[in-house]
């Protein structure tokens, strides 16, 4: 199987098989002094954008790697898009969350500021917190080869998800609904999976969430974990909506 380097800046949609790609920087300084990759090696190139170059290793600098293209794969963009509300927590749980559900296809992610997060993004730390969950998606990406880099948003209140998530529609993970998420039945909405932290969602994020349209589902009889319970949904509709 082909490593998969990344350089969001190449345009590998308009490249044809015979032709060559270059790749510079970090990333062929990684995969060149880190990874040890040689002339002679197969692996792949994405632009994070939906196309995907396969191929073999031409020659290496330190900084500089040259692919001669042999497969070029454009994947249109999965309908409907699925983002992953995340709310904040304590340790890694989110972390780990954030890293599954990008390895299981989700297309967005948006983390939560939640009144029971213990883990608080306020400050320098917002936007630190934030390009640590682009680089966790970024690793995640590359691992499972996918053709698309979701976008992490910028932390969001309770208060603003509603206008964050327009038009999309919004699932609230809660064990106590009524409704299942096996029982989900498509409209052409774009999905929001929002999953609240260690304490759950809180009575008045619920009220005031479902006021604006959210439905409340819930998975199954046990309560997940914050770090499981997303990429467990992700699955769910992974395969209800045949992306899988």
């Amino acid at each position: 199987m082909s490593h998969l380097y990344l350089d969001e800046s190449l345009d590998l949609a308009a490249v044809v098989p015979g032709g060559t790609v270059t790749l510079t920087g970090d990333e062929a300084r990684h995969a060149v002094t880190v990874s040890r990759v040689r002339a002679g090696e197969r692996i792949a190139i994405g632009d994070g954008h939906g196309a995907l170059v396969h191929g073999v290793v031409a020659s290496t600098g330190t900084r500089e790697l040259e692919l001669t293209v042999d497969e070029v794969i454009v994947h249109e963009q999965p309908v409907p898009r699925i983002t992953l509300v995340q709310a904040l927590a304590k340790g890694d749980r989110d972390e780990l969350a954030v890293q599954a559900a990008t390895e299981l296809g989700v297309d967005a992610i948006v983390p939560w500021a939640a009144s029971r997060s213990v883990s608080r993004w306020e400050g320098p730390k917002a936007e630190k917190g934030r390009l640590r969950w682009a680089s966790i998606v970024r690793e995640a990406v590359k691992q499972s080869i996918r053709a698309w880099l979701p976008a992490v948003a910028p932390v969001t209140t309770t208060a603003q998800l509603p206008d964050r998530l327009e038009g999309q529609r919004m699932l609230l993970l809660e064990p106590t609904a009524t409704a299942t998420l096996t029982e989900l039945r498509p409209d052409g909405r774009d999905l929001a999976l929002v999953v609240g932290p260690e304490g759950g969602i809180s009575p008045a994020e619920l009220e005031q969430l479902t006021a604006a349209g959210a439905e409340p589902v819930r998975l199954g009889a046990s309560v997940l974990r914050t770090s499981t319970a997303g990429p467990a949904a992700i699955a769910v509709l992974n395969a209800a909506l045949g992306r899988w």
